[in-house]
């Protein structure tokens, strides 16, 4: 069903299957030994596969949001009245047992033409789809979004319906599209329609203001991070550095008009958006940490060639790196991908990849229990500064 003949089609590994069951009911599933999962769907465990079956079901919208629907599960349910509820053509495919394609709704000409369409009217009762959408937009890099699906996205943000979005269903579907091929390819869809202004509205204000005079003006900050994040998609990175670059300019929406296209200090502009953020989506605490970091310091590193050793060994120490050194590498990943995001910059050189490391190597150098056996408790946090930037300007060959 679903997921599972859609990716068979595409030649995509199969990750999980799941099967429609029609014309059982719950006491016939139980009597064959099958284990009811789930207090809400009627879905049950194989006795011994462990695979999941769902008795064909109906949905009547009952109330806003996605939990807004009451179910209708019968023997009297057909199999196209089940695969009607599907989100989108190419998710609404079965295969029966002898492994004839059931398509009612023309999902594998959509595959073929590489279009993301939804099944119908319904479509518009559950606002989690316009993230669906999103989502497998980021995943398919060469699907396109039917324009009648976007038509029908932007009507439910225009109706209100997206405003009932729950934001923990919100990060797993955010979460689920940044880890995807085209990441880029979900914020602008949710952008498109007109959604993203209502889940994160604060990363919205980015389009539209303009980059950096001296970093092609051309383009605005909202595509500067877009490019930024296919960046920490083709590195392979992981969600935390992808989840800091799309973050890391929040404070240039607040940047006053009279400051563009400069930025200064968007840095501490946007320590309290990317806060606001992270606690509306409850976002992991790592994840959090490390997009608050990359928002107070990617300046900081950008400009490191010019730095002393002094202000390196500050850098260092306020992102907590000489006892987290795995996350501040994490750190430097998002910087760099901050670096690429620009028109014609994709394959340039990061001005002195090593210096950081370098400088995180020569302070991690110093012997702290040496210098605190060798003085008095209170001089000890001067003493070690003053011996790790002494270290650092050393390794670097720069003034103290």
């Amino acid at each position: 069903m679903g997921g599972a003949v859609r990716d068979e089609l595409l030649g995509l590994p199969v990750q999980d299957r799941d099967f429609v069951v029609v014309g059982a009911t719950p006491e016939a599933m139980l009597s064959s030994g099958f284990r009811p999962v789930g207090k809400d769907f009627p879905v049950f465990l194989h006795p011994v596969t462990h695979q999941e079956y769902a008795l064909a079901r109906t949905e009547r919208k009952a109330g806003h949001g996605y939990k807004g629907f009451t179910l209708h599960a019968s023997p009297e349910v057909t199999l196209e009245e089940d695969l009607a509820r599907r989100d989108l053509t190419i998710n609404a495919i079965a295969r029966s047992p002898d492994g004839t394609l059931i398509d009612p709704f023309g999902g594998v000409a959509d595959l073929e033409a590489r279009v993301l369409r939804h099944v119908g009217p319904a479509f518009a009762e559950d606002p989690v789809r316009i993230l669906r959408v999103a989502r497998f937009a980021a995943r398919f890099g060469d699907f396109s979004i039917a324009p009648e699906t976007m038509a029908l996205m932007r009507r439910m943000v225009d109706s209100g319906e997206a405003d009932h979005l729950v934001a923990e269903r919100v990060w797993r579907e955010l979460a689920r599209g940044l880890m995807a091929a085209a990441p880029s390819r979900m914020i602008q869809a949710l952008h498109d329609c007109g959604a993203l202004g209502r889940v994160l509205p604060a990363l919205e204000r980015l389009f539209g203001v303009p980059q950096r005079a001296d970093y092609h003006p051309e383009i605005d900050t909202g595509a500067h991070v877009l490019m930024a994040l296919d960046c920490a998609a083709r590195e392979g990175f992981a969600l935390p550095v992808r989840f800091a670059v799309l973050l890391h300019d929040l404070g240039k929406g607040r940047t006053p008009a009279a400051d563009l296209p400069r930025h200064p200090g968007h840095e501490a502009r946007g320590l309290e958006l990317v806060e606001e953020v992270c606690a509306y989506l409850k976002a992991p605490a790592e994840c959090r940490d490390l997009a608050l970091l990359v928002a107070r310091h990617h300046g900081d590193v950008r400009r490191g060639p010019e730095l002393r050793a002094s202000a390196i060994v500050r850098l260092l120490e306020s992102a907590d790196a000489l006892r987290r050194p795995q996350r501040f590498r994490q750190l430097l990943d998002a910087c760099d991908c901050d670096f690429h995001g620009r028109l014609g910059w994709q394959d340039k050189p990061v001005p002195a990849p090593e210096l950081f490391p370098s400088a995180l190597e020569a302070a991690q150098s110093v012997d702290a229990a040496a210098i605190a056996r060798a003085c008095d408790g209170k001089e000890i946090p001067a003493r070690l500064r003053a011996a790790r930037v002494a270290a650092v300007a050393a390794r670097l060959g720069r003034a103290e």
